[in-house]
């Protein structure tokens, strides 16, 4: 333990690195960390899912050309289920959801992209025939999807994407339509699975694949709805595989044992609560010479400061909905924002339930009357009472770095990141010794919280954080006994995995059987 803690300690006040060759771990878990990232973060969410964000990437990479770019990925309407026929998920249709790009230290957007998506009622010209009880398989023909809005397809919803900059604001696809892809349904859809072989010899037929090393490797459906945009940047919509993992039911079952295992965290006895489930997903990538990084303090007290951009993301409603006996609902009036994310578990496992709503109605700006929450964690005086021990309640400085306000802070003077699947990648970050080097000569973390990744263990990043801090004396690796996701992440945008079959997936794990 003690060559861990000086190795770590090294890491996050003079950003040396460090190897985990030889560590110790204990792991602890806490009741409060169930539903992190951000599944069920508000009594208001829980009963509008079709806004209810989930999850916030951000990070830095290069493009072939050797362009160094952020990607910004954003996951949406929690615990989608793949074979929720008929109608399957969409996006709201009188939603705005937005990514917005801000000053690291004061939360000030620079810069905002939103997303907007066409009707999904009967009379908003979505479909192809409204003589059937299909939208994947039977438009104005009949069987499997060939190509992103072809004659089988009877439900397409399409898109826009704005850039708003300093009040001006810029429709980035210029006319052209942005579709968002097919529902994985299965059968319909063969190019989001596995269809080689037979049933018989393939135990994996009908899963999705996943995986991708490069555009031209993506399902054909992400491949076709994959767009560059005027401006360098490039965008995707649809549905994805829910890319956060945690044992969630048994952490609510009292602390099932499966989760505390022998080494209390980290010997892998845990059932991931999320897998087998998509999202909805919107991303954009961004070249770096169209932002304006900042200088910022690095979190958990390093000594050297960043110079970077922060990343939250948020979904709006109209003001006003009329509902009408002989029409569809008609909104109206300006945007009134209903929900936010940026960092992994804040307003989940942090932020006190009398204030839960009110912080997804504000923004980051104002994140000083949250201080509080992360200054005096209750989940570490929840941790103290159930298993003795004497992590400290008050004081935390070092989370308020990472959390007020609650932006992803990216560090723009780097390299590209390392993604899931590349060598050197760790799920926990610098304290599995995966490190980048700012332009400056410093050693950082390669994944949260300088931006955030798929595949980065945020419950385990984060409890340890909490158990840990504020000096880092002693550091006590905490974790849920979860390790990696169900499904192998993309190393292409979008990073995302591919969406998991309504016929077949990790969740519904039957025989090989309706195929």
């Amino acid at each position: 333990m003690s060559t861990l803690s000086s190795r770590l300690r090294a890491t996050l006040h003079t950003a040396a690195a460090f190897s985990v060759a030889g560590l110790s771990v204990l792991g602890i878990v806490s009741p409060e960390t169930a539903h992190a990232s951000s599944h069920s973060d508000a009594p208001l969410s829980k009963m509008d899912p079709q806004t209810n964000l989930t999850d916030v990437y951000a990070f830095i990479r290069t493009r072939p050309s050797g362009e160094r770019v952020l990607v910004c990925e954003v996951s949406v309407r929690p615990f989608s289920e793949p074979g929720d026929g008929v109608l399957y998920d969409a996006f709201a249709d009188d939603a705005r959801y937005s990514i917005h790009i801000t000053n690291p230290t004061t939360g000030a957007e620079t810069r905002r992209y939103d997303f907007r998506f066409s009707r999904v009622s009967s009379a908003g010209g979505a479909y192809k025939n409204l003589d059937t009880i299909l939208r994947y398989g039977r438009g104005t023909a009949v069987g499997p999807i060939q190509n992103v809005g072809d004659a089988t397809q009877n439900f397409t919803q399409t898109y826009t994407v704005t850039q708003v900059v300093g009040g001006t604001s810029t429709v980035l696809n210029n006319g052209a339509t942005l579709m968002v892809p097919p529902y994985n349904t299965g059968l319909a859809t063969p190019f989001y699975n596995d269809t080689t072989g037979t049933p018989g010899t393939n135990l994996n037929y009908g899963r999705a694949i996943s995986g991708a090393t490069n555009r031209a490797a993506l399902d054909k459906y992400t491949f076709q709805t994959t767009y560059d945009l005027s401006g360098g940047t490039t965008v995707f919509c649809g549905s994805r595989e829910d890319g956060f993992y945690a044992d969630t039911p048994g952490i609510f079952d009292l602390l099932n044992s499966r989760i505390l295992g022998s080494t209390l965290g980290q010997t892998g006895g845990g059932v991931d609560g999320f897998k087998g489930f998509n999202v909805l997903h919107y991303a954009i990538v961004i070249p770096l010479t169209d932002l304006t990084p900042s200088s910022y303090t690095a979190p958990f007290g390093s000594v050297a400061n960043r110079t970077g951009v922060g990343v939250y993301a948020s979904v709006s409603r109209a003001r006003i909905t009329l509902r009408s006996a002989s029409g569809d609902p008609t909104p109206s009036g300006p945007d009134i924002q209903v929900n936010r994310l940026a960092n992994p578990i804040f307003n989940e496992v942090l932020v006190a339930m009398r204030d839960k709503d009110r912080y997804n109605r504000t923004s980051p700006t104002g994140d000083a009357s949250f201080a509080t929450y992360a200054l005096n964690p209750e989940v570490a005086v929840l941790i103290n009472a159930v298993y003795g021990t004497s992590f400290a309640t008050t004081g935390r400085v070092d989370l308020e770095t990472v959390y007020i306000p609650d932006v992803i802070r990216v560090d723009t003077t780097t390299g590209a990141a390392r993604v899931s699947g590349e060598s050197g990648f760790s799920r926990l970050g610098f304290i599995g010794g995966d490190n980048l080097t700012t332009s400056g000569g410093a050693t950082i973390p390669g994944g949260w919280p300088n931006g955030r990744r798929f595949g980065d263990d945020v419950v385990d990043v984060a409890l340890t954080a909490v158990a840990s801090g504020p000096t880092y004396s002693t550091v006590t690796v905490v974790g849920d006994n979860i390790a990696a996701n169900d499904q192998v992440y993309n190393r292409t945008f979008p990073y995302a995995a591919t969406p998991h079959s309504g016929l077949r997936n990790s969740k519904d794990s039957g025989q090989n059987v309706g195929f």
